[in-house]
């Protein structure tokens, strides 16, 4: 196999013309791109919604963690005269 050191002229190896690629569209200078202040306005209030979210959710499971670990002995026992709503024992 044989490395050219300078381009190939016109024609590819298979005798096809070579194109010239496509420019790629971007904003010329004179186009300059602006967000409207209402998008910008709805990004920021639903970021600022998603972090108060996650916020909330996190503080949750931290205070029903802190909650668990310090439970007394009497939150153990503290349903343990309650009538419940069975009919067991009763005969009836």
């Amino acid at each position: 196999m044989k490395f050219r050191s300078k381009p190939a002229d016109d024609t590819a190896s298979s005798g096809l013309p070579v194109t010239e690629p496509l420019p790629f569209p971007h904003l010329s200078e004179d186009e300059d791109f602006e967000e409207s202040p209402l998008i910008k306005t709805v990004g920021w209030i639903s970021a600022g919604l998603g972090a108060v979210a996650i916020g909330l959710f996190i503080g949750r499971e931290l205070r029903q963690r802190y909650k668990f670990n310090r439970r007394t002995p009497y939150d153990f026992y503290a349903h343990s005269g309650d009538e419940q709503d069975l009919d067991v024992g009763l005969g009836i």
